[in-house]
């Protein structure tokens, strides 16, 4: 679930968003009066979304977005009069004064977004580091020479002895090595 902090200079707007979005079905980790605090909620939860006013008791928007740990979205909620002086700064904002529909829909666009690239990154498969790739072209070398395989059907009994045993492929040509005596 993606962590959501509510950062206002007066704890009231704070409680009245935190309560928005509780009753829409998020879960807000934390609220905060100061960006110190708000950078410091942050770093406990690694990932999320800040949404935060303009400016706070310590510091305004643009210097707690920098302080904000990567996998960290923010949404700012200013006037429009602010808001159009940030154009093109990769930061969600909402207009005041807000509507609770929109604030909703908005909040729940962005969850959708940090979630999906969350499921992409983990689909993609992992970089192996050069010692378990030579590990895996030992092994496959090894079947070769003495089961007289093509690299292809090394590498297949590799991949299928790593699924059958529910290992991955660098511990499979562990085995596959052990098993043969090399290590």
């Amino acid at each position: 679930m993606t962590g959501i902090i509510v950062a206002f200079p007066k704890q009231e707007d704070a409680k009245s968003i935190k309560n928005i979005l509780v009753r829409s079905g998020f879960t807000v980790s934390a609220i905060c009066t100061t960006g110190a605090a708000a950078a410091a909620a942050a770093d406990e939860l690694g990932g999320g979304i800040m949404l935060c006013s303009y400016k706070l008791m310590d510091m305004v928007y643009s210097e707690l977005r920098e302080y904000l740990p990567e996998g960290f979205e923010m949404l700012l909620m200013a006037s429009g009069r602010i808001l159009s002086e940030i154009e093109g700064s990769n930061i969600v904002s909402l207009a005041m004064p807000l509507k609770v529909h929109e604030l909703v829909n908005t909040v729940n666009m962005m969850v959708e977004t940090m979630e999906r690239r969350k499921r992409l990154r983990r689909a993609q498969p992992r970089e192996r580091k050069p010692e378990e790739v030579a590990m895996i072209q030992e092994a496959k070398h090894l079947l070769m020479e003495r089961n007289h395989m093509t690299e292809e059907e090394a590498h297949r009994y590799i991949q299928k002895c790593s699924m059958d045993s529910s290992t991955n492929m660098v511990e499979t040509a562990q085995m596959v090595l052990s098993m043969m005596n090399v290590c």
